[in-house]
């Protein structure tokens, strides 16, 4: 594995595999990797010849009152993990790399970014688009692979490269859980043994839905009660949101009638959280 850190690096190597006729698949990841981190490598392993996967923390993505100081930031542990993985290129930039002084350049994707998570954290989305644009012009790959767990994400991105007609296909993977349902995440670390228990209603409020739907109802409201209500029964967790919209244009929908996106978010204690479901599904 190639360990890069400059972006004429990465652009040399990356072009270096297209031009020898390689598929090149693309991760890019905030680093403290988990097994889900791990299945989108290992679906760019599957359907790509070559794999690369960058490790940055990007700080235009975390409010003024978030985590980006104590996000954890684990790149010998990350380094291990991806080797084992068999992946080609790892792209590791420092912040002045990625954010030259001086830089006065955003991206934005007016029509989705402020839903959702881009409603709670304004400015959210703005950064993550800038810095996956910035990516996908140094690593120019073929497929970039991402979580279902973000699905806003995956949405702005989708978005963001057909308006901004990238030459790659964005692929979403399912999301990986543990053993007790909880969906995996670098921020789980952060949660005490109680917290953790506590922070299963997420999970398990979306399978109350799912039960509900199976059941036969399909209006959005009378869904979203039914997850609301297994909040109101864990005092430790608060919610942010909690609703049922369009996955591509992350619109709320009055009633599902056709594949409709249930996404929840919220703290548990400091630890903001967020799952996702699609219906039917």
């Amino acid at each position: 594995m190639k360990i890069l850190q400059s972006i004429e690096e990465m652009r040399a190597a990356s072009r270096a595999a297209r031009f020898g006729g390689l598929r090149l698949g693309f991760v890019p990841t905030m680093g403290a990797l988990h097994q889900g981190h791990l299945s989108l490598v290992r679906a760019a392993r599957a359907q790509c010849d070559a794999v690369a996967v960058s490790i940055f923390v990007n700080p235009t993505q975390f409010g003024p009152n978030e985590d980006f100081s104590k996000y954890p930031r684990t790149l010998e542990r990350d380094r291990e993990l991806l080797d084992k993985e068999s992946v080609d290129l790892l792209f590791v930039p420092a912040l002045e790399e990625m954010y030259p002084p001086g830089a006065t350049t955003w991206v934005e994707v007016a029509a989705l970014g402020d839903k959702l998570c881009g409603k709670s954290r304004p400015g959210h989305f703005r950064g993550v688009a800038t810095v996956v644009s910035k990516l996908f012009h140094i690593v120019e790959p073929d497929l970039a692979f991402f979580g279902q767990k973000d699905a806003a994400q995956v949405a702005v991105i989708r978005r963001m490269v057909r308006d901004l007609n990238f030459p790659l296909e964005v692929v979403a993977c399912p999301i990986v859980r543990d053993d007790d349902g909880l969906a995996l995440s670098s921020r789980n670390a952060y949660l005490s043994p109680q917290q953790r228990k506590s922070a299963l209603v997420l999970s398990r409020s979306l399978l109350e839905i799912r039960n509900s739907f199976a059941a036969g109802e399909t209006t959005a409201a009378a869904l979203v009660e039914t997850g609301v209500r297994l909040f109101a029964q864990e005092p430790a967790v608060r919610l942010d949101y909690l609703q049922i919209v369009d996955p591509d244009t992350l619109e709320p929908v009055k009633a599902i009638t056709r594949t409709s996106l249930v996404a929840v978010a919220a703290f548990v204690g400091q630890t903001r959280l967020i799952d996702n479901l699609l219906l039917p599904g």
